[in-house]
């Protein structure tokens, strides 16, 4: 594994005991045992094992600061690892559907290491808040590699 990236948007009910289909796409790249945690932005994060070990490695690194502890005890403490029901569902617990907001709609996107699981107000949200700055967000990521 390793050399992958996720992508791509899918849209997907939950039901009222927090069952989400995967699609079979994404099912193969995330492989077994996956973490869900809090995302950044109201949405959920779900992190293949290779790649949240890096996270925890890289967490391990890093001064000890107190912006650091506060961010590692909301990132983890909403941490569990999943696996795929027969139906290719995961489980996601209570706290964590009521932290993204999730009612019956939802959004899978492929964020490159991840996948981000959005409500679908939440993402209409932030598709709306912007989509008018993704030029100038662009321009701004990748004007350092322009020589003048």
């Amino acid at each position: 594994m390793g050399d992958f990236m996720l992508m791509g948007e899918y849209h997907h009910t939950i039901d009222e005991k927090g069952r989400l289909t995967i699609p079979s796409k994404i099912r193969y790249e995330l492989g077994e045992g996956f973490v869900v945690t809090r995302g950044l932005d109201k949405c959920l994060s779900i992190y293949p094992k290779e790649e949240w070990d890096n996270i925890i490695r890289k967490y391990k690194e890093l001064p000890q600061t107190k912006d650091v502890r506060n961010f590692m005890r909301i990132f983890l403490s909403g941490a569990t690892t999943l696996e795929f029901d027969k139906q290719g569902r995961i489980n996601i617990p209570s706290p964590l559907v009521t932290f993204a907001n999730l009612k019956k709609d939802c959004i899978i996107i492929g964020v490159n290491d991840r996948l981000e699981v959005w409500s679908h107000e939440n993402w209409q949200e932030f598709i709306n808040t912007n989509e008018d700055n993704l030029s100038d967000i662009a321009d701004n990521l990748f004007a350092t590699n322009i020589n003048i």
